[in-house]
C-alpha cells in the first residue's frame, strides 16, 4: 500500500511554519509517499471532507517567505473529549493516512499521542458501531507521530530552540534598537512587554542582545521584596555613569518570588514614582508572531521538516512518537511525551514557586546566559576582589569586518573589568599591536557597542612579520600585557599563529591567546558556527525576497551572487532559505554539463507557466563560468521563454547590525574566551587556542590541532557540517518528486 502522510499545524502559529510544510510535503513526496493537508489543525482533523486533501509539490511553492500558516491552524475544544477523537480517527481512515506529521504546541503534540494511544481501541469501536469495515481498519493497523514544535516562546523542553523563536527575536531586537534612539533623545525610560508565556527566553535573550538595562523573567524573579527599590537605584546609577537611556524588558510571565504576577504596567509606575521621570509602556503584543520568517527560522523548519517526513517514511508499529529538535547544528530525535512531560514539569515548579528546579530544567545555556545578563545590565562594575591578582587583557578586531564584532568587544569588556581585570582595546587591528595604539577601556567605554554593526576598535588583514613581532613583543612587555583575545577571521588565527610559533624568540608571547572567530563566510577553523554568518544570511534573504516580488509579473530567472570565498556556506543556506532553484559551490564546482543540464530545467518549467527562477551562485564557484557568463549563457538559450537578471550582493552582506543569533553568540563566546583567559593566564605555560561551537558545545582547539583539520589552501575546515545538507536543497528545488538532482563534486 502507498505511505500516506498527514501534515497539520495546530495552536498558536509561528514563523517557519510554513517552511516546515514545504519541506515535509516536497521530502515525502520524493521519497515516493502520498501527503495530504490537514487544514485548520485538529477542527479539521474532525470535520474531514474538504478539510483534508492530498497536497501536491507544486502547492507548496512560493510559500517559504510567508509568515502564519497557509494551512490554517484553529483551537479545537471538541478534539479533547473521545467522541472527537473518535470522528478524528475515522476521518483519518477513510483516507488511509496512518502517519502524521504534526507542528505545534506541547499541547498540540499531548494530543498527537493520546489520539496514537487509543488508536487500537478507537478502531475496533469504530469497526463495531459499522463506520469503518475491516478493509479500512487493516490499511492503517497504527498511527506513527513525528512532532515539531511551532511556538515563538521556545518554551519545550528537548530541543534547544523552537520553530518562530528567533523570528520573534527579530521582531523584538528591531523594536529595542528603535525605542532606544529615541528613548536616549529624551533621557526616558521605556518597559517593554514581550511574549512568552510562562517562558523567559524571549525577554532574556532580547535583553541581552539589545543591551538592555534590566530584565524580568518568570524563571528568576526578582528575590529581594523591595526589588523594585534595587532596580530604580541600577537605573539611576546607570544615568550618573553616562547612560542617556533606561529599558526594561518584562516577559508576559513575570512575577515576583511569592507568584504574584509583575505587569509592564506596575513596573512603570514603580520607576515614575522612584526616579520621578517619564516612563513609556511598549507591550509588543502580535506583532512578534507575525512577519515573515528569518533565514535561521526558514532553514531550521526545512531541515526538521525533511527529518519527520523520511522518520514518517520509516515508521512501524513499533515506532515511539518523536520529537525532532535541534541542538547546534544537528538534529535531534527525542521521545515525543518525555519532551512533553518535561516542559510541563517545569511549568509545574515554577508554579510551585520552585524557582530553582524551573531554572536548572532550563538547561545549562539558559543559567549561563541569565548569569551573564546579571553583570551586563549592572550600571558599574563590582568593586576589585582584595587579594584577586588582576590581570591586563586586550582585545582586538582583525580580518574583514563582521557584524557581532562590537558585541564581542563589550561582552569582553564588560566580563573583565567586573572580574576585576584591566581590559585594553586595540585599535586597528594587529597594526595597533605594533604602534602601541591600544587604550584601557572602563565599564562605560562601550556602552552602547550591542548594537551597532562594523568594528567600533577598526580592524584590517595585518599579519605581522620580521620587525613588526619585535614591535608587538614591545608594545605587549611595555603594557604588561597578560592575554590575548584576537575577535576575527582566518587573517586574525594567521596572525595569532605567527606570535604563537615565535615564543621561543620572543618571550613576551608568552601569554595565553584565544581567537574567536568574526567572519560572515563561515570558513573559520574549530568552529561550526561563527559570528556574522546570520546577519549575512539575512541580509541575502531580504534581498532575494524583494528580487522575487520585483519579478513575478514577468518571467524572469535571476542569477544572484553571493559572498564566501572559496566556502560555500552563504550560497547553500542562502538556497535552503529563499527556496532558490540551484546553487552553485566551490566544493562541488561547475561543469558545461551541469550549465547544459540547468537550462533543459529551466526551459521545461517556463513552458510549463513558471514566471519566476532564483539560482545562487558563490562568489568563487568557478573562475571561467562567472555569474555574467551564467546569465549572458541562460539569457541565450531561454530567449522566447524567459528573460534573465544577474545581481552581485557584494558588501552589503557584510554590513548592517547584527541578528540576535550573532548578538547572543557573540556574547556568549565573550564570555567564555574570558573565563578562558583568567585561568590560563595563571599558567607558566598557558595555551593558544580557538575557541567554536562544536556538535552544540563550546571547545577550545588548541593551535596544533586547528592546522590539522584546515585545509589552509582553500581556508575552510576539511570538513564541512552543512555539506550534508546540500542533497536536501538540491532536492527542494527540482521541478517535481523523482526529478533527476545532481549533487556535484570536484
Amino acid at each position: 500500500n502507498m505511505i500516506r502522510i498527514g501534515i497539520m499545524t495546530s495552536g498558536g502559529d509561528a514563523q517557519g511554519m510554513n517552511a516546515a510544510v514545504r519541506a515535509v510535503v516536497r521530502s515525502a513526496l520524493n521519497e515516493g509517499a502520498e501527503v495530504f493537508a490537514i487544514r485548520e489543525g485538529y477542527s479539521g482533523l474532525i470535520s474531514g471532507g474538504n478539510f483534508i486533501s492530498p497536497i501536491r509539490w507544486d502547492q507548496v511553492g512560493g510559500i517559504l517567505h510567508k509568515g502564519g500558516t497557509v494551512i490554517g491552524s484553529a483551537r479545537c475544544v471538541e478534539f479533547k473529549t473521545r467522541e472527537g477523537r473518535l470522528i478524528a480517527a475515522r476521518n483519518l481512515v477513510i483516507n488511509g493516512i496512518s502517519r502524521l506529521v504534526v507542528i505545534g504546541g506541547d499541547g498540540s503534540l499531548t494530543g498527537a499521542d493520546t489520539l496514537r494511544a487509543e488508536w487500537n481501541s478507537l478502531i475496533a469501536e469504530l469497526l463495531e458501531k459499522g463506520e469503518l469495515n475491516q478493509e479500512q481498519a487493516d490499511s492503517c493497523p497504527f498511527l506513527a507521530i513525528a512532532g515539531l514544535v511551532g511556538s515563538i516562546d521556545n518554551d519545550m523542553w528537548g530541543t534547544n530552540i523552537t520553530i518562530g523563536a528567533d523570528t520573534a527575536l527579530h521582531r523584538i531586537c528591531y523594536a529595542v534598537d528603535a525605542i532606544s534612539s529615541t528613548a536616549a533623545s529624551h533621557q526616558r525610560a521605556f518597559v517593554i512587554e514581550v511574549m512568552g508565556r510562562r517562558s523567559g527566553y524571549l525577554a532574556l535573550m532580547s535583553a541581552i542582545a539589545s543591551g538592555a538595562d534590566w530584565a524580568l523573567i518568570p524563571e528568576s524573579p526578582p528575590n529581594l521584596d523591595a526589588w523594585e527599590d534595587k532596580m530604580c537605584e541600577v537605573l539611576k546609577q546607570g544615568r550618573e555613569a553616562g547612560r542617556r537611556d533606561s529599558i526594561v524588558i518584562v516577559a508576559e510571565g513575570a512575577t515576583d518570588r511569592y507568584g504574584k504576577p509583575i505587569s509592564a504596567d506596575y513596573v512603570r509606575q514603580a520607576i515614575a514614582d522612584r526616579l520621578k521621570e517619564d516612563v513609556r509602556v511598549t507591550i509588543l503584543g502580535h506583532v512578534q508572531r507575525g512577519g515573515a520568517p528569518s533565514a535561521f527560522d526558514r532553514t531550521l523548519s526545512t531541515v526538521l521538516g525533511d527529518a519527520a517526513a523520511k522518520e514518517m517514511v520509516s515508521a512501524t508499529a513499533q515506532s515511539e512518537p518523536v520529537l525532532l529538535g535541534w541542538n547546534g547544528t544537528t538534529v535531534t530525535r527525542r521521545p515525543l511525551m518525555e519532551c512533553v512531560r518535561n516542559t510541563q514539569e517545569i511549568n509545574v515548579a515554577m508554579k510551585a514557586l520552585d524557582f530553582n528546579r524551573a531554572m536548572e530544567m532550563r538547561g545549562q545555556e539558559f543559567k549561563e546566559s541569565f548569569r551573564t545578563l546579571r553583570t551586563l545590565v549592572r550600571a558599574l562594575p563590582h568593586p576589585p576582589t582584595p587579594g584577586k591578582k588582576r590581570h591586563r587583557f586586550a582585545v582586538l578586531n582583525a580580518g574583514a569586518p563582521a557584524p557581532g564584532m562590537n558585541t564581542s568587544v563589550r561582552a569582553a569588556t564588560r566580563i573583565g573589568v567586573d572580574k576585576g581585570h584591566h581590559i585594553y582595546g586595540v585599535f586597528n587591528g594587529f597594526q595597533g599591536l605594533i604602534d602601541g595604539n591600544l587604550l584601557e577601556f572602563d565599564w562605560m567605554s562601550v556602552n552602547g557597542w550591542a548594537l551597532p554593526g562594523g568594528s567600533e576598535l577598526g580592524t584590517n588583514r595585518k599579519v605581522p612579520h620580521g620587525h613588526e613581532l619585535y614591535a608587538i613583543a614591545r608594545t605587549i612587555e611595555q603594557h604588561s600585557i597578560d592575554g590575548l583575545l584576537v575577535i576575527g577571521g582566518w587573517g586574525g588565527v594567521e596572525a595569532a599563529l605567527e606570535i604563537y610559533h615565535q615564543r621561543e624568540r620572543y618571550p613576551a608571547f608568552n601569554i595565553p591567546i584565544i581567537c574567536l572567530p568574526a567572519g560572515i563566510d563561515n570558513n573559520l577553523p574549530g568552529t561550526e558556527i561563527s559570528i556574522g554568518p546570520d546577519t549575512a544570511l539575512n541580509s541575502i534573504v531580504d534581498v532575494v525576497d524583494k528580487i522575487k516580488q520585483s519579478a513575478v509579473a514577468s518571467r524572469r530567472c535571476f542569477v544572484v551572487e553571493v559572498m564566501g570565498k572559496d566556502c560555500g556556506y552563504l550560497a547553500l543556506m542562502s538556497m535552503l532559505a529563499t527556496g532558490a532553484e540551484q546553487v552553485y559551490l566551490p566544493e562541488e564546482g561547475i561543469t558545461l554539463a551541469d550549465l547544459q543540464e540547468d537550462i533543459e530545467m529551466l526551459k521545461s518549467t517556463f513552458k510549463s507557466g513558471k514566471r519566476l527562477a532564483v539560482m545562487i551562485r558563490n562568489e568563487r564557484a568557478n573562475q571561467l563560468y562567472t555569474t555574467k557568463f551564467i546569465s549572458d549563457l541562460f539569457e541565450e538559450e531561454g530567449r522566447g521563454l524567459f528573460e534573465v537578471r544577474w545581481t552581485v550582493l557584494g558588501h552589503l552582506q557584510q554590513g548592517g547590525n547584527p541578528t540576535p543569533i550573532d548578538r547572543v553568540l557573540a556574547t556568549r563566546f565573550a564570555v567564555k574566551a574570558i573565563e578562558w583567559l583568567e585561568t590560563e593566564a595563571e599558567l607558566a605555560k598557558p595555551k593558544a587556542v580557538c575557541i567554536g561551537q562544536l556538535g552544540g558545545e563550546y571547545r577550545f582547539t588548541d593551535f596544533d590541532d586547528v592546522l590539522r583539520t584546515y585545509d589552509i589552501e582553500n581556508q575552510r575546515p576539511k570538513e564541512q557540517w552543512w555539506s550534508n545538507l546540500s542533497d536536501l536543497a538540491h532536492m527542494l528545488g527540482q521541478p517535481g518528486p523523482g526529478f533527476p538532482s545532481r549533487r556535484r563534486r570536484t
